[in-house]
């Protein structure tokens, strides 16, 4: 009997010992955290999706309360987070201009040729080891939809062959942004309408044969443009959003379609995202 009373014994002892030592141990090691960490992180989304430039919403929020970053670090937030997270600060939160992911391609299946057929596994990357992926055109979009596959908020869709962004439900999070193997997606301002969809630096001659819809190099935009918005640089035209005041004469001057007008939404657009 007393073999057994014994170890029961002892490990009881041994476990109310650490006990103590564990409940002296976190209070003497306890590390204080800021209650504005707490209230500035409850305020936060939860998304964790790194657009912040910190590692997670925790991250973001220990920056913001630190003073390192902006009550409008949050893009994904948008103007009600950073206000709410202005007030734990007792700041004022300045208008943020909001960002939406944008695809700089139109070359789809009717508009684009290809130089051969991939059949390989469905991930942009890996196409654009092989020869630069299957269009012709080298800057386009290849259609596998790596950035569908890391959009967490329902942005995204591939249509005939090239990705689309729905912006109402881009939050800016730029995970489509890094993993585009090609850098055919960039942030835009939300409020531009007139979008240069189109990355070839290709001389118009090569864009004729190759896709129907690229910017050719004409420079009837950079002409057309009464702000001076616009600027020619490797055979491909470039807007300047500061300057652009969305008149839309790019859009109607442009002979290929090149510049977009992205407030018309099409009715397979419309389709693709209510499904």
């Amino acid at each position: 009997m007393t073999n057994i009373i014994n170890p029961v014994v002892v490990l009881g002892g041994l476990g109310l010992l650490f006990g103590v030592l564990l409940s002296i141990a976190s209070k003497v090691f306890v590390v204080e955290v800021d209650p504005k960490v707490e209230d500035v992180l409850n305020a936060l989304p939860g998304a964790n999706c790194g657009a912040c430039g910190y590692p997670g919403c925790a991250g973001c929020a220990v920056a913001i309360a630190q003073g390192k970053a902006p009550v409008t670090a949050c893009t994904i937030g948008g103007q009600k987070v950073a206000e709410n997270v202005a007030d734990i600060m007792g700041v004022n939160a300045a208008q943020m201009d909001r960002n939406v992911a944008a695809v700089l391609c139109q070359g789809d299946c009717d508009k684009a040729k290809d130089k051969y057929v991939y059949q390989g596994l469905q991930d942009c990357r890996i196409q654009a080891t092989l020869a630069g992926g299957q269009k012709e055109c080298s800057y386009g979009c290849l259609g596998c939809g790596s950035c569908f596959d890391v959009c967490e908020f329902n942005a995204i869709r591939m249509i005939n062959g090239i990705a689309v962004i729905n912006k109402e439900n881009c939050t800016a999070c730029n995970k489509c942004v890094e993993i585009c193997p090609k850098k055919i997606i960039e942030m835009v301002p939300y409020d531009s309408t007139a979008i240069v969809k189109c990355k070839s630096e290709d001389p118009g001659k090569l864009v004729r044969g190759y896709c129907s819809t690229g910017c050719i190099g004409c420079q009837i935009c950079v002409k057309n443009c009464p702000t001076e918005a616009f600027s020619f640089e490797n055979n491909l035209a470039r807007i300047n959003y500061e300057k652009c005041i969305n008149c839309l004469v790019c859009v109607e001057k442009c002979p290929t379609n090149a510049i977009d007008n992205s407030s018309i939404v099409s009715e397979e657009f419309a389709r693709e995202f209510a499904s």
